[in-house]
């Protein structure tokens, strides 16, 4: 059986684990080729290995679980970015969280972030 690579394509994909709040990033090469029988198929690279599709049953490194959430790219390196580099906290009184005593500045976790994922 022939095999001819017809294009790659490269995306990025962030990942965020719904069961321990684990969040991480990864880019894909994505090779289209079409075999000898003129079926197409697809295979995902990994930092140069060839792994599965990540849309198709990710699991997370951390814990294991199957239950992951899938967000374009950027959205876990922003807010791990935010956890290593807060801003400065504004005054109380221009604060956006009114129930929070004064001088307290909030702190973000991935689990904030995750927040709005969880079903009820």
């Amino acid at each position: 059986m022939s095999e001819i690579a017809a294009a790659t394509a490269h995306e990025a994909y962030a990942f965020a684990c719904m069961r321990c709040g684990h969040g991480w990033e990864q880019a894909y090469e994505i090779e289209h080729h079409v075999d000898g029988s003129n079926n197409a198929f697809v295979i995902y690279k990994a930092d140069g290995e060839r792994v599965p599709s990540p849309l198709s049953r990710p699991s997370c490194a951390n814990c294991g679980g199957h239950v992951v959430r899938i967000m374009r790219s950027g959205r876990v390196s922003t807010v791990q970015q935010l956890l290593h580099n807060p801003q400065p906290s504004r005054p109380a009184a221009q604060s956006d969280e009114a129930t929070a005593p004064a001088g307290t500045g909030h702190h973000w976790h991935l689990s904030d972030l995750l927040h709005s994922f969880h079903r009820r």
